[in-house]
């Protein structure tokens, strides 16, 4: 049987393009790019055990080892010392196309049994972070790691981040369909850069980055390409960062819950501009 092709972060199609109105209106036909969108199932084996289905996402394929170590760690259902071993599937009754669409997680023998809520059917789309959460009450825990006690970047290194991000969204740039975070130490040096369909994907990629490398996750700061959501702010508290930096603005939620994990959170952030929140 031929070996499925594993699918890119974006796909060529044709588009016409329509500029201009009345008599100078013109249409032109050319090659664009749309971000990849597929999704992703998470299988976590624990003790030996049988794999279980933990999560399914819609998500940027690439990087999707990252994407199932960093969610782990964040959902707090690993810690980045328990992962054994991170691999695609190769069920024998999992259909080709589906081949680099399932990863299965191992977990060491000192790791917890994954609780019955991610064990069931659970899913999300590419702009949700919390859809397996049992109760709100339970959505609004924050599963903090031990607070962040080193540096933070100051209002100069802040206003810096942003761009500094944006010259590392390649993908952004092909496809104006894909966000971003990066990981950067207070002095402005981005440690890791990830882009995905997805908002929290995105951040999930980047602390799975960091634990695959053997590297902590906390970091001074974590830098967003868009809006804070409170879900981004359970990552961030779950992994030990201790500053947010985001383009666009937080909600009152995420405000609350990074004035209660300690974290500082800036928003509205350019060259000229960015407003400190907590």
């Amino acid at each position: 049987m031929e070996r499925a092709r594993r699918p890119g972060p974006s796909v060529r199609t044709r588009v016409v393009e329509h500029k201009g109105h009345d008599e100078d209106a013109a249409e032109i036909a050319r090659e664009d790019r749309l971000v990849t969108e597929e999704p992703l199932e998470i299988r976590v084996r624990v003790r030996g055990l049988e794999p279980r289905r933990a999560w399914v996402t819609m998500r940027t394929p690439g990087h999707d080892f990252e994407l199932a170590a960093g969610w782990l760690v964040n959902e707090g259902l690993a810690t980045p010392g328990s992962l054994d071993q991170v691999a695609y599937c190769t069920d024998a009754d999992l259909d080709p196309e589906q081949e680099f669409n399932v990863v299965t997680v191992t977990l060491g023998a000192g790791a917890a049994e994954v609780p019955h809520r991610h064990a069931a059917a659970s899913a999300g789309s590419s702009a949700c972070g919390v859809c397996g959460k049992d109760s709100v009450t339970e959505a609004l825990q924050v599963r903090s790691a031990a607070p962040w006690s080193g540096e933070r970047p100051d209002a100069d290194v802040v206003r810096r981040l942003p761009e500094a991000l944006r010259e590392h969204q390649d993908l952004f740039a092909r496809t104006g369909g894909v966000h971003a975070a990066g990981l950067a130490t207070a002095a402005g040096e981005l440690l890791v850069v990830r882009e995905d369909v997805g908002r929290h994907n995105a951040v999930d990629k980047v602390v799975g980055a960091r634990v695959l490398a053997g590297d902590s996750p906390a970091a001074a700061c974590l830098v967003l390409s868009g809006r804070v959501g409170f879900e981004l702010v359970q990552k961030a508290a779950a992994s030990g960062i201790g500053s947010i930096v985001a383009v666009g603005a937080p909600t009152s939620l995420a405000a609350r819950l990074a004035g209660e994990a300690g974290i500082a959170l800036w928003g509205f952030t350019s060259p000229g501009r960015s407003v400190n929140y907590c």
